[in-house]
């Protein structure tokens, strides 16, 4: 495992496990597989709906707490009663406090949220603070108006849409970009790209690792999914190699712009409006 040193001083793991999308018993076990083969960063959300089961795998999995490196979402709704729905995280998680503690999405009262937030690292019910799905005038706000500045910016980001730009504007600010949706979207067409397997045979690797190891190499944070074992394992497995910079700038050419997930304000809007039972969860 490679990590990076947050602008905290706190050591991240640069690869975890993702669990949008993964409920139940699947989730529990995707969790203890993922920590069997090496993995120490694990993402899940209140709203993702399956707290619990990860709870239950970071239990079960046989590494120490101190171990882990734990990253918890607050949703929208929950802004103006950040402590609250933190505790509610927590208590379902197992856990008293997050590595890195997430604002979901950009709407509702962010700022009196990241007051909150401040508090919680005063605390120490939380090491690092950080935005999910924020833009980079946001990023900015936030760091002219606090004194904790965000630690990291979790942001649609793949070869089609490597976002440079703004890349570049979190380095030049210390904060680490991370991945969601890394590998495209479920309709496989970028995994599917002539450069990526070609390069996956080049190295003997499958095309997911290909772009796994993009992600690392162009200083990426990356969160797969996976509930399944052998992919599970397969995605950790990409510290062995590496790309060169002529298959860096091949890649590079895949860049078109072209984002899988577009926020509107009217969706934000209901996602402010969402407020489900968090408990009413396995």
């Amino acid at each position: 495992m490679e990590y990076f040193t947050l602008n905290n001083g706190q050591n991240m793991p640069v690869l975890g496990l993702g669990t949008l999308r993964i409920f139940g018993k699947d989730a529990e076990d995707a969790v203890v597989c993922a920590v069997q083969n090496g993995y120490r960063h694990i993402d899940t959300a209140s709203s993702y709906q399956n707290e619990k089961a990860v709870g239950r795998g970071i239990a079960k999995c046989g590494v120490p707490r101190e171990e882990l490196f734990i990253t918890v979402k607050v949703w929208p709704s929950d802004y103006t009663r950040v402590r609250t729905a933190v505790e509610g995280s927590y208590r379902r998680l197992g856990i008293d406090y997050a590595d890195l503690l997430l604002l979901h999405h950009p709407v509702g009262d962010v700022y009196g949220a990241w007051e909150s937030f401040e508090e919680l690292v005063d605390e120490g019910k939380a090491k690092a603070i950080g935005l999910s799905n924020f833009s980079k005038e946001q990023v900015a706000e936030f760091i002219s108006r606090f004194r904790i500045k965000p630690a990291l910016l979790t942001i649609e980001n793949h070869p089609y849409a490597p976002q440079n730009e703004l890349r570049e504007y979190l380095k030049s600010e210390g904060i680490v970009l991370e991945a969601w949706y890394p590998l495209g979207h479920a309709d496989h067409k970028l995994l599917e790209e002539p450069v990526i397997l070609e390069l996956a045979e080049k190295y003997h690797k499958s095309p997911v690792q290909v772009l796994l190891r993009w992600h690392v190499q162009i200083g990426n944070s990356v969160l797969p999914g996976s509930k399944n074992p052998v992919h599970i394992k397969e995605n950790i497995d990409i510290f062995d190699f590496c790309l060169t910079e002529e298959d860096m700038k091949q890649i590079a050419g895949l860049d078109s712009g072209t984002l899988y997930k577009e926020f509107t304000d009217a969706m934000r809007q209901r996602y402010l409006a969402w407020e489900p039972d968090w408990d009413d969860q396995e």
